[in-house]
């Protein structure tokens, strides 16, 4: 059976999507995306790096280019300072103190990196991928090592689909490739991704293990939040396993409905790093601190060991 849709309806519907799209951008990502958008296209067409990638990994790394660290290093993709003879700067990572590269501009960390990605043997299949296959990329560099986080390339495929980035990255078997017409400032170039977005002023909505959260930005407090979304404190506290006491930190994420009982599949498993916690492993996972233990069998009073491996599902 086929059903024909009037033109205005359709009209229609894509300015509310439209709306619902541009009202949602964190602004601070918004900023950084447009301040730092050619240099992305530049290591593409230099390097062959997607710019969804680069983008998407300066925003994570950088914490849109406002955390502490990032403006005191200029160093928006968290390199360290392994054969690296410029400045440094210490910094507690996975581990307390640990030396990171510094640059005189932020121009300099965006070719810095385009090399570190080039010169290491570990990456070179990365560039054997088709150049907009942003998902094969970011899964590479996790399986590369360039982040020992367990879900590092989800939260890169996130931002990038959020903040439709990939409308950046070049198709060299393409013609006609205008790159003013993939402007930030361009909204007609929305793609598919509108609909998973829902139209909230400050904040992104994305999801890991289906579960919805938000990434805190400078100035939010459980409060805050809690009101943007029409619930109350107490709600997303107990959504995020917190007591009334715990102060929200800028890059905290912060569920906004309930977390599920197992991790997601082809995630059985964690070993746990230094740093870690019960609270921090269910956040990245959008499990519940009590399955973990229940899992493993760990009394409640017990925290977790460098090392130790943990049932997810």
């Amino acid at each position: 059976m086929k059903f024909s849709i009037s033109t205005p309806v359709i009209v229609i519907f894509l300015f509310v999507s439209l709306l619902s799209y541009s009202q949602s951008r964190n602004r601070a990502y918004v900023a950084y995306i447009e301040q730092y958008y050619q240099l992305a296209e530049k290591q593409q067409k230099e390097h062959g790096i997607p710019a969804s990638i680069v983008l998407s990994q300066g925003l994570l790394e950088s914490g849109a280019g406002l955390s502490s660290f990032a403006i005191e290093s200029n160093n928006h993709f968290g390199i360290k300072c392994n054969d690296w003879a410029g400045e440094k700067v210490y910094h507690d990572d996975d581990k307390k103190g640990e030396c990171f590269r510094k640059y005189s501009r932020v121009l300099d960390s965006y070719e810095d990196h385009a090399t570190f990605l080039k010169n290491r043997l570990r990456y070179s299949f990365l560039f054997d991928l088709n150049p907009t296959d942003y998902e094969g990329w970011a899964h590479g560099l996790k399986k590369a090592g360039y982040a020992t986080d367990p879900t590092y390339a989800f939260k890169l495929i996130a931002l990038i689909e959020a903040y439709d980035l990939h409308r950046f990255d070049l198709d060299p078997n393409a013609t006609g490739y205008n790159p003013a017409s993939n402007s930030a400032r361009n909204e007609s170039t929305v793609r598919g991704s509108i609909g998973s977005v829902k139209a909230f002023v400050n904040h992104v909505i994305v999801k890991v293990n289906g579960v919805k959260f938000v990434t805190a930005i400078p100035g939010d407090t459980y409060a805050g939040i809690a009101d943007e979304f029409r619930t109350s404190e107490e709600r997303i506290r107990k959504y995020n396993e917190v007591n009334s006491t715990v102060i929200l930190f800028a890059g905290s994420r912060v569920f906004i409905a309930s977390k599920k009982k197992k991790a997601p599949r082809g995630c059985e498993t964690h070993a746990t790093r230094e740093g870690e916690s019960m609270h921090s492993i269910a956040q990245d996972y959008g499990i519940k601190i009590e399955s973990i233990y229940k899992m493993n069998k760990i009394p409640f009073t017990m925290g977790v060991t460098v090392g130790q491996v943990l049932r997810l599902r």
